[in-house]
């Protein structure tokens, strides 16, 4: 079924049933399909906490099968309900496949077919203003400076035919829907043809409006029985005061320990020189010579001031030189936008006016931020490691705790959910991230009835189908060295080593760094004729793909392995992690929050790097055991895990309950069993 697809069926008078009536309903239109305990307290849960009006926090470990849990109690829910997901690949999952087949397996009992859409940002979508310009260039700064993205006569061509084929597809599409383009086309090519929501000048002033491929998607939303967005959206949503996504009765946020780094993107700012250069290309037409100069004479500057600090977390305010940049960019952009004007409907060209004052409107609403450095704001410098690359002055808030607490529960029922919302066995951490206060009564686990905090919302931990004692190893290496320097130690690539040819292969390598994973690559290569995929050889899809296919090869890479890999079976039966995932310290952001607890009296490493190291570590560790046949043994190279007083036991808590060991003869004679199977 296309994304964005909606059921339309006669209305009808909602069906007195139960969401465990229609759970049962789902389970068994699938074939082979039975009863989880945990999936059926999950939705009574829930059901419960909409009856309430209690917001609901739902922890169910990897097999619960938590998507039908949730879907089947929105059903009954007497309005619209939003399922915000954290990927667009998990959004298109529940309406390409879970949905219709809940839609269908439900009907009979509700007596109608429940409705559902997919709501994605503007810029997914095709626009076809755009697409009425796409072949034209942005003018140059002057008559003799290079077209801005002037492209060498291949990439012309290519990119060329892809707006021709774009041309034609938007003659034939009826959604407008990237990812219903097939083949696809480069980020390039639809950056031509879409068109950012700062952007848009609204249906009311485009010429396209009636056309409009994003309205029409937020149309269908608001006529659909339930919706499904992904976090980015959502907190875009809240940031501009919750009218974008149609008002709903129950939220569901799945994967919800990615929320609260999902609204710190959102409401995250940046300067850069190309975005002040971009901006003076568009004003330059709308405004005087001496107004557009005005800007070109502001990049320049932050292009000194950016030159001349070092990248990592300005704690002292900004220093002179950018100081003067982002007075000179918040002056010049105010002036330029009360020239320009208001957008009218009978403007020559309304959407690029919006367009041009879009741009400036970001960088002067940034520019006064930064100087006006509140507490709450966090500032850093960011450079890409090699010259000449990506520079840029950047804000973020120091906590988005408030802006949860403010917007995310009002007027609705939220229910959180994910594999891992339990930090040291207790809920209170996750809580606090997401805006809600520490539960007043111990959380209920192992499926028990969810209570009641005291404040308004309720835990409650499913547990998982999965026998983790039986059919996993947790070994950590603890008379290993406290690891240092950066990389990857001596003695844990020796450990390295013995563990992969103990099993000969089928090995996931997370790994602290990029250096610390190459120097792995290059030692198992070294010392054994195991085929060793490294991320960034190629694409991550393909070395994914190879990895399951052979079952001698190791996989190893980096942070986005810790949660993008999903391989069941014996393709993957030993993960081992270099050293425990706490932030480094040039992360801006968590240095800026540990300091604050810090300077409040707390200890920053205990309230900020510890959980996170806490989620990184339990969805790295999730990797092993996907499905009721796995085995295998997950090997921390860190021997913190076991020998840090205090942190080791609660990061030890928040892993699933395998079997656990410091005795690497135990791990080697376990891996040793499993090559023999």
């Amino acid at each position: 079924m296309a994304a964005g697809t909606v059921f339309v069926v006669p209305a009808a008078t909602r069906s007195p049933a139960t969401a465990a009536q229609l759970l049962a309903a789902a389970v068994g239109a699938v074939p082979g399909g039975t009863a989880r305990p945990g999936q059926e307290a999950m939705a009574a849960a829930i059901e419960r906490a909409v009856a309430d009006s209690e917001h609901l926090l739902v922890q169910a470990g990897t097999g619960t099968g938590k998507s039908l849990a949730y879907l089947t109690p929105a059903l009954l829910v007497d309005g619209p309900v939003v399922i915000s997901t954290a990927t667009l690949a998990l959004q298109n999952q529940l309406v390409e496949h879970d949905l219709p087949r809940l839609a269908e397996a439900v009907t009979p009992i509700l007596g109608r077919r429940p409705t559902f859409a997919v709501l994605k940002g503007r810029h997914h979508y095709l626009c076809l203003a755009k697409l009425e310009h796409a072949d034209e260039e942005e003018p140059a700064d002057t008559l003799f400076d290079d077209p801005p993205r002037q492209r060498w006569l291949g990439e012309a061509g290519r990119l060329g035919k892809q707006i021709q084929r774009l041309r034609t597809w938007a003659e034939k599409t009826a959604t407008g829907d990237r990812d219903e383009l097939d083949p696809g086309v480069d980020d390039t090519a639809w950056r031509q043809v879409s068109m950012p929501a700062r952007d848009c000048v609204g249906a009311a002033r485009c010429p396209y409006g009636a056309e409009c491929f994003a309205e029409a998607s937020r149309a269908r939303a608001r006529e659909a029985d339930v919706v499904v967005t992904n976090h980015s959206l959502l907190a875009v949503d809240m940031l501009a005061g919750r009218h974008i996504v149609p008002p709903h009765k129950l939220l569901v946020v799945d994967e919800a320990h990615e929320l609260a780094d999902r609204v710190s993107s959102a409401a995250q700012a940046e300067l850069t020189p190309e975005a002040v250069e971009r901006a003076g290309r568009r004003a330059r037409p709308l405004v005087t010579p001496a107004a557009g100069e005005a800007i070109t004479t502001a990049g320049d500057a932050l292009a000194a001031g950016l030159g001349e600090t070092p990248a990592g977390r300005l704690t002292a305010g900004l220093p002179p030189l950018l100081h003067q940049a982002v007075t000179l960019i918040d002056a010049s952009t105010r002036s330029a936008l009360e020239a320009i004007g208001d957008v009218k409907a009978d403007d020559p060209d309304p959407v690029r006016k919006q367009q041009a004052k879009a741009t400036l409107d970001e960088l002067s609403t940034t520019a006064q931020r930064l100087l006006e450095q509140a507490e709450h704001d966090v500032a850093w410098i960011e450079k890409s490691e090699t010259g000449g690359g990506r520079r840029a002055l950047v804000v973020a808030p120091l906590s988005v705790a408030g802006t949860l607490a403010g917007s995310l529960y009002t007027d609705r029922t939220v229910v959180a959910t994910s594999a891992t919302l339990t930090l040291g066995g207790r809920f209170d951490t996750v809580a606090r991230s997401l805006g809600l206060p520490a539960a007043a009564v111990p959380e209920q686990r192992s499926g028990a009835a969810a209570p009641a905090s005291g404040d308004g919302w309720s835990s409650l931990d499913v547990g998982s189908p999965f026998d983790y004692p039986k059919q996993g190893i947790l070994y950590v290496a603890a008379h290993l060295p406290r690891p240092a320097a950066s990389g990857l130690p001596a003695a844990a690539g020796e450990e390295l080593v013995k563990l992969v040819t103990a099993l000969g292969g089928r090995t996931l390598g997370l790994f602290s760094s990029r250096r610390a994973a190459t120097q792995a690559a290059e030692l198992v290569r070294a010392r054994t004729d195991l085929p060793v995929l490294l991320q960034g050889d190629e694409s991550l899809p393909i070395l994914v793909r190879k990895f399951r296919e052979d079952r001698a090869s190791c996989l190893f890479g980096v942070m986005s392995l810790w949660q993008g890999v999903d391989v069941p079976g014996d393709a993957c039966q030993l993960v081992v992690i270099d050293r425990l995932p706490f932030p480094r310290p040039d992360e801006p952001l968590a240095a800026a929050r540990a300091a604050a607890v810090d300077a409040a009296g707390g200890s920053g490493f205990a309230s900020v790097s510890v959980p996170i190291a806490a989620v990184r570590l339990a969805q790295g560790v999730g990797r092993l055991i996907r499905s009721t046949g796995d085995r295998g043994v997950v090997a921390v190279l860190d021997s913190r895990l076991e020998t840090a007083r205090g942190y080791g036991a609660f990061l030890r808590g928040s892993l699933p309950p395998f079997w656990y060991t410091t005795r690497p003869e135990a791990a080697i004679g376990a891996l040793q069993r499993l090559a023999a199977t």
